[in-house]
């Protein structure tokens, strides 16, 4: 279980309300955020059914969501147009798919996707435990106070015939990039080799 886990499921941190007031503010930012996903699911929701009733507007089709981690951080957890996606060790990925999103069964130009992720930059981390091997409350507290949030708006690559999972791909320097590839990584036509060839650099001139 990640840290963020422990934290908000286990022992109910934003329900504390004597928490300093960086991390309320994070509390309030992770609920904005939780509500942002839900309306976006929702919207999502609403239009395929709406392209089902009245037959206007593209045919939508639903795709499972997926994430690859190129960096020494941890994916705490990401969304892709508002279907979230599994958390992500470092260095890892393609393990797990989560159901739905949606993509129109024909590709335009214009076709991107609104990503937005949590991360740990130190998730190997120490962290100081209690007597029985569990987390203690104040140094998860500490801890937390390195997550960043982040957002982005990327393209999706063209597809023609067929296409599979949305896969997400989290690159050094907080880049990220999108594919809809229904070869795996490790069969020769599979488009995005130099994903894992990213190296991370010491700084990032986008920071």
């Amino acid at each position: 279980m990640s840290i963020l886990n422990y934290l908000f499921e286990k022992i109910g941190l934003c329900a504390d309300m004597s928490l300093p007031g960086f991390l309320q503010a994070r509390c309030s930012l992770l609920n904005k955020n939780s509500l942002k996903m839900t309306a976006k699911s929702l919207v999502i929701m609403s239009s395929v059914f709406g392209f089902s009733a009245c037959n206007a507007g593209p045919e939508m089709v639903s795709t499972s969501v997926t994430g690859y981690n190129h960096t020494s951080s941890e994916i705490i957890r990401f969304s892709i147009n508002g279907a979230g996606g599994p958390r992500i060790p470092p260095n890892s990925g393609g393990g797990a798919e989560v159901c739905c999103s949606t993509l129109p069964l024909k590709w335009s130009p214009s076709l991107s996707a609104d990503i937005e992720w949590d991360k740990d930059p130190n998730p190997r981390g120490p962290i100081e435990r209690d007597q029985y091997g569990q987390i203690k409350k104040e140094a998860a507290i500490r801890h937390a106070t390195g997550y960043s949030h982040h957002t982005a708006t990327v393209d999706i690559p063209k597809y023609v015939d067929e296409f599979c999972a949305l896969q997400v791909h989290f690159l050094p320097c907080d880049q990220v990039k999108v594919s809809t590839t229904c070869f795996t990584p490790e069969n020769p036509n599979y488009p995005d080799k130099a994903y894992f060839k990213a190296k991370e650099s010491a700084t990032c001139s986008n920071h």
